[in-house]
């Protein structure tokens, strides 16, 4: 019994602790994007088609590194970007893919350009123009 309930217990670290897929912000640059005409905006977007390799990460339980950005905490509206603030792709610096929609359950303290390693399910977003390309749902930052 001593060695059941050993094993059950590494399984469940293992999985607490592995199941994750750490990943890189160059593992979500595998995507080009064309404009497109959304008729119910009168307005052209940038419109993503996602590489294989980004594909496979879709639905999948993932952690990436990069700064926080608290962009309206009343709403707990909040980004993970792979640049500062500063040299975001809100500012030009730099495209869509370099940045995160992160949803919490509860809204979260941290400040803007702290780095943090966040984990979350991995969501591929083509269509839905209010909200990011990449989202992560259900999020837990992992290390400050």
């Amino acid at each position: 019994m001593r060695i059941s309930l050993f094993i059950l217990g590494a399984f469940l670290c293992h999985t607490t602790l592995f199941g994750q897929q750490k990943i890189t912000w160059k593992d979500l640059a595998d995507v080009t994007f064309t404009e497109k005409f959304f008729p119910a905006y009168g307005e052209y977007f940038l419109y993503p088609s996602y590489g294989e390799s980004v594909k496979k990460l879709e639905n999948k339980q993932v952690v990436i590194r990069g700064y926080f950005l608290n962009i309206v905490p009343e709403e707990n509206l909040y980004i993970l970007s792979q640049k500062p603030m500063a040299s975001c792709f809100f500012c030009g610096m730099a495209g869509p893919e370099t940045a995160i929609e992160v949803q919490f359950k509860k809204k979260q303290s941290f400040k803007t350009d702290d780095i943090l390693s966040i984990s979350g399910t991995l969501k591929l977003n083509a269509d839905d123009i209010e909200h990011f390309n990449y989202i992560l749902t259900d999020c837990k930052v992992v290390r400050k």
